[in-house]
This record gives structure tokens, sequence and C-alpha cells, in this order.
């Protein structure tokens, strides 16, 4: 077994690998390439792996209730922690872009742009209503069509240079406002879901995972000596093992109260960028970040069923137009709001159109309201669909907009200055 598990994780990096060199070769985000690769070596294509089950658990909740249930074995298990890793290490280095001072200097800006950018959720409630004519179906949806991939466009900004750009801003506060609310978002979800749902429980949910943020920020603002006493005089190994334990710990903690661990690696990043070893963090693990990214892509091709979309693809395709168009008004106006020229206020907006790992997490406590009967089985099963297609669909078209963003601009910002004139 341990041979076969090997072989298959052998083939998992060299399709990884060759996705790389396309997108290298032809100039555009490796991204896509690794979602689609993911996809043909999955068990629904090739079947050349095993099936992967959802990595993620909220508040103690198996997300892959009923239905959804799928076989694990070392091969997988494999993959899923390393797709957590990716989005731990992806939201880590984001943090070490926006460090504590930074992100209360920007407060007001956050708060309004964010605001702003909760209008995807509104209009994504609404769209839900009309699709599957219900309350708690429509939540799902809003949530599943509101919330940005941190990770993919951490990567993308990374890829592109466009993290010391003066949009960056913008892109990382709204994603700091969008990742703080959705955790209480899965915090009520969650409680919904699993037939508790009373109002104590959903609140008492929420209060644990605020008071937990609330310490790690109060840590991370007065933590400045620890964190530069840690690294002190650490030699590159140690640098990298004691980085990587503290951050992937406190991760692991906030999973284990339902808090994401992507807002705790975040944080735990602007505690170290706090320190004066941010330039020996990055270049130390900046490839361990890539690889493991690598995988968190990889793994939501291998959970995609190309054969799901079928059923749902009318509602996919709405969802995709209705929401694209509302993501890029709102973000758009988020940029405006930090005084950004028409062209990197565009950035934003096409920056912030991804869909990714949140997304297939709300669709997962979503299967589990429907084995729980807190929704119809049938309905959960058509928001998983349009969750994994949706994401798909986003991931591929968001990145690619950020990739042909100098061509877009091109065209679109003319006009917007001749409107704004």
């Amino acid at each position: 077994m341990a041979e076969v598990t090997l072989f298959q994780v052998g083939i998992l990096f060299a399709a990884a690998a060759l996705a790389g060199l396309v997108a290298d070769r032809a100039g555009q985000s490796v991204i896509p390439l690794y979602i689609l690769v993911g996809i043909v070596l999955g068990p629904f294509v090739l079947g050349r792996l095993p099936d992967v089950a959802p990595p993620f658990e909220v508040a103690g909740v198996d997300l892959v209730a009923g239905a959804s249930a799928v076989a694990v074995d070392g091969t997988g298990e494999f993959v899923t922690l390393g797709a957590e890793l990716g989005i731990v290490l992806l939201l880590f280095f984001l943090g070490l872009e926006f460090n504590l001072e930074r992100l209360l200097a920007s407060r007001r800006k956050i708060g309004t742009a964010g605001t702003i950018d909760l209008g995807t959720f509104v209009v994504g409630f609404g769209l839900g209503w009309l699709l599957f004519g219900g309350a708690l179906a429509a939540f799902f949806v809003a949530g599943i069509v509101y919330i940005s991939s941190s990770a993919i466009i951490t990567k993308s900004l990374i890829d592109l240079g466009w993290i010391a750009n003066d949009e960056a801003d913008p892109i990382l506060g709204i994603l700091v406002y969008e990742d703080l609310f959705i955790a209480v978002y899965l915090a009520i979800a969650t409680a919904i879901a699993t037939g508790s749902g009373g109002v104590s429980e959903a609140l008492g949910s929420v209060a644990i995972g605020l008071g937990f943020i609330g310490a790690l920020v109060a840590f991370v603002s007065v933590g400045e000596p620890f964190f530069e006493r840690l690294l002190a005089g650490a030699s590159h190994e140690f640098t990298v093992i004691r980085t990587l334990g503290l951050t992937v710990l406190i991760a692991g903690v906030a999973l284990s109260l339902g808090v994401s661990e992507a807002v705790a690696a975040f944080f735990v990043g602007m505690g170290f960028a706090s320190t004066g070893h941010v330039h020996d963090l990055e270049r130390l693990l900046e490839p361990v970040r890539d690889a493991f990214a690598a995988l968190f892509f990889l793994w939501i091709g291998l959970r995609t069923d190309p054969g799901s979309f079928g059923p749902v693809v009318d509602l996919i395709a709405i969802a995709v137009v209705v929401t694209t168009v509302t993501k890029l008004v709102t973000a758009y106006w988020g940029g405006r709001v930090y005084d950004l020229s028409a062209k990197r206020s565009l950035r934003v907006a096409l920056g912030m159109t991804t869909r990714g790992e949140f997304s297939l997490i709300i669709a997962s406590v979503a299967l589990t309201a429907g084995a729980n009967e807190v929704l119809p089985g049938s309905v959960a099963d058509e928001l998983y669909a349009l969750a994994v297609g949706y994401v798909l669909a986003m991931s591929v078209l968001g990145t690619t907009l950020m990739g042909y963003a100098d061509r877009i601009e091109a065209v679109v910002v003319p006009r917007l200055e001749t409107r704004s004139a």
C-alpha cells in the first residue's frame, strides 16, 4: 500500500509540474491548470487517484455527511491535509504583507469598502430565493457567491506582482473584512445545519469565534517581543520549523473552535510582520507555500465531478453572470473608497472576482443541513453541485481576468474616466 500511495502522490506532483511548465510557456496563471489537472486525475475522470474527502470541519461537525461521504485512504488524507496547509500558508503570507499597524490605520476604509462589498451577499440572497424558493437555501447561496477566495487571490497577487501596488491595499482589506464576516456566518450556518439551530447555540459559537479572534489580535498587538525572540539567532532550519510550528498550531486550535484556520494564520502572519525577519521568512517559506498551495488547487479539481454540473448548469451560468457583475461593481467602488484611480479601482474589481475554498466549505455545511433534514436533501445536493461548478468557473474566470488586466484596462478605463469627468 505504501508503494502505491507514494506512486500516486508522485503522479500528482509530476502533473502539477507539467501544469506549471505549460502555464509558464503560455504566460498564464497556473491556478486554472492545477484545477483542471486535478479534475482529469480525479476519481470522476481517469480515476487514477482515490476520492478526496473535504478537509474541513466547522465546530466539530462532519461536513461529509450523507450522500457526499466519500472514501479516504492514505493518499486522500495526504492531499486533504496538504490542501489545508496550503490555505494556512497562503494566508500567513497575506498577513506578512499586511501588519497590524497597517490594518488599524486603514480600519475605516476597510469597514466602508467591506460594507459596500456586502452588496454581493444581498444580491446572492435574492438570487438564492428566486432559484430555490426558501430563506435557508437563499442564506447558503448568499454565502457561496459572496466570499472571495483569499487563497487564490493572494497567490495571484504574488504571481502577478500586484502585492506591492496600490490596488493591493483595498483587495487585502476587503479580504480581511470578508474573512471576519464569514467566520461569524459559518458559526450561525453550522448551528442551523446541525439541527441544534437554537439562538443560544448560534450565539455561543459566534461568541467563541469572536473571542478567539479578539484574543489573537491582542496577542499580535503586544507580542512583537515574543515573535522577535522566537526567531532571534535561529538558523534557517529552525526559522522554518519554529514559524511553521506556531502558525500551524494556532490554525489547528482555531479550527477546533470553529474558527477559520485561514483567518488565524493571517493574524499570525501579521505578528511575524512586526519583526525584522520578514525577508528571511518570505525567502525560506516561499517554496513550502507554493508546494502546498499547488495541492490546494489540485484538491479543488480532485473533488470536482464534471457530471454533476448537468442538472444545474443553468443555475451555475445565472450565478456566474449575476454575481460577477455585482462583485465587479462593489469592488470597484471599494477601490474608489481608497481614493484610487479608475485603473487601480478596476484592478481591485478584477482581483476580487475569484471564489474558492470558503464557498466549498459553505456548500458542505449545506449538505450537513440536508443530512439532518433541516434542508430538503434534493435542495442540498443541488446547492453542492451549484457551488462546485460555480467555484470552478469563478476560479478560472477570476484568474483569467487578473491575467488579462492590461488589455481589459485599455478598453474599460477610458470609458470610466469619461463618465466620471
